[in-house]
C-alpha cells in the first residue's frame, strides 16, 4: 500500500484554492476541491480540509472516494454520537 500524498507532494498552492468555511473564527472547518495535472485528461481530484486557527497549519488530503464515504456517513448519522460528546 502506498501512502497518500501530502499537499506539497501534490504541488497544490493552498493560497490559490477556493475554501468553503463551515463557520466563523478559529476552529471552523474549511474545505477546498483541487485537481492536479490536466483535469481533461482525468487527473486526480482531491479534497483538502483544514481548521482555521491551527498553529501548525495542517491540511488533510482526501481522495474523492474517501470524501464521498465521509459525506455518506454524515448523511446517515454515523457521527451523531461524536457531536453529542461533552
Amino acid at each position: 500500500m502506498t501512502a497518500k500524498p501530502t499537499v506539497s507532494e501534490l504541488g497544490i498552492d493552498l493560497a490559490a484554492q477556493v475554501w468553503h468555511r463551515s463557520g466563523r473564527g478559529d476552529g471552523a472547518i474549511e474545505v477546498a476541491f483541487a485537481r492536479t495535472g490536466n483535469p481533461a485528461a482525468g487527473q486526480a481530484a482531491w479534497v483538502l480540509m483544514r481548521v482555521t486557527g491551527d498553529r501548525d497549519q495542517r491540511v488533510l488530503v482526501f481522495d474523492r472516494h474517501e470524501w464521498e464515504c465521509f459525506l455518506d456517513g454524515a448523511r446517515n448519522g454515523e457521527f451523531d454520537d461524536a457531536a453529542a460528546s461533552p
